[in-house]
């Protein structure tokens, strides 16, 4: 049984959300822990650009509602299994599951899904 953690990831003062951003997904992408990269799964944005691709949205929406505080600038949903509980082509598998079901309904757009490449 997995267990899930969906941790916020606020701005930094001092820096920018793509710098913020950037470090806090970095671990995320490591080729040796994600078979060089095709255990990376990201919906509606590009796994090589989720630091620049999340900016500008922030960017767009603080231009469109004048809010331009930090606070929460994404999402990370975090799921650990036990060793041997299942490969990790299974847990990638359950974890973009779970992320499209939660975010089915919102105005992300489906067909800009991408995947990590081999």
């Amino acid at each position: 049984m997995a267990v899930t953690r969906i941790i916020p990831i606020r701005g930094s003062k001092g820096r920018s959300v793509i710098r913020s951003l950037a470090e806090r997904t970095h671990y995320v992408k490591t080729p040796d822990t994600t078979d060089n990269g095709s255990l990376v799964y990201a919906y509606g944005c590009t796994p090589q650009l989720v630091a620049a691709e999340f900016a500008l949205s922030k960017q767009r929406y603080a231009l469109r509602t004048g809010r331009k505080e930090l606070g929460v600038i994404a999402y990370h949903i975090r799921q650990s299994f036990k060793p041997g509980e299942i490969t990790s082509e299974e847990a990638n598998r359950v974890g973009r599951e779970l992320a499209e079901r939660f975010l089915s309904g919102e105005k992300s757009n489906p067909d800009r899904r991408a995947h990590g490449e081999r």
